[in-house]
């Protein structure tokens, strides 16, 4: 029992670090999560199980690219982090603004597992939820399970009412089922050290005031590759 709540605890503090303050971060580690938030949206359109379909990307006004792990025996902690993007009324995709993504939730859940999601924004109001600091997933705005290829092809109107189309590797998901994606909540210290900058997150997305560093400028060509 005594090692049971000890691993268990080294898993909540695990988890917790992720989300603790950023504001002494190396840079260095903030530039992997970008990197890594693009390799996570590369392997998802290399793969035709998993690519998230032209039609749906020429409607998406923003997206977001999100990392997380669920660990611990008893509390069932999930924790990580993502980027944030917008398009540009001019048609150009702004910078990839940090953020953190967690979920808490009790109850008995066995093991640890990592998830990679993308979550395509189908207006402009659901990206600016960010500004208030966080907002959930599937409860702040309706989320629902991305349509495939073939859906697109068939007639997905109804699944693109929904503000967020949630792309992920987990089995047993449909199109049009509602999902919670978890919490996602800004993170202005990350990006103050990421941009050298002191300015916040509606001013990163939405202005064109910070030249993009050379660490995320593969990421914006990627995006506007598919999603021009």
């Amino acid at each position: 029992m005594k090692k049971l709540l000890t691993f268990s605890l080294i898993a909540i503090l695990g988890a917790a670090s992720v989300r603790a303050d950023d504001s002494h971060t190396p840079r260095g580690d903030l530039v992997v999560r970008v990197e890594t938030c693009e390799a996570i949206i590369r392997e998802f359109m290399a793969n035709p199980a998993t690519a998230i379909p032209r039609g749906v990307l020429q409607n998406a006004r923003g997206v977001l690219i999100l990392s997380q792990f669920k660990a611990g025996f008893i509390f069932g902690v999930k924790g990580g982090y993502g980027v944030l993007m917008v398009k540009k009324p001019s048609g150009r995709w702004s910078l990839p603004v940090l953020v953190d993504a967690s979920e808490a939730s009790l109850g008995l859940q066995l093991g640890a597992k990592s998830v990679d999601t993308v979550c395509i924004l189908t207006d402009d109001a659901t990206p600016r939820l960010l500004f208030a600091n966080r907002f959930n997933i599937g409860v702040d705005a309706k989320a629902v399970a991305g349509p495939s290829s073939a859906a697109v092809e068939r007639d997905a109107r109804q699944i693109f009412i929904a503000p967020v189309l949630v792309y992920s590797k987990s089995v047993g998901l449909y199109a049009g089922a509602t999902v919670k994606a978890g919490r996602v909540e800004r993170n202005d210290f990350a990006n103050f050290t990421l941009y050298n900058t002191t300015y916040t997150m509606p001013e990163l997305l939405y202005s064109d005031w910070v030249t993009p560093p050379t660490e995320v400028q593969p990421l914006m060509a990627f995006m506007q590759q598919i999603a021009p």
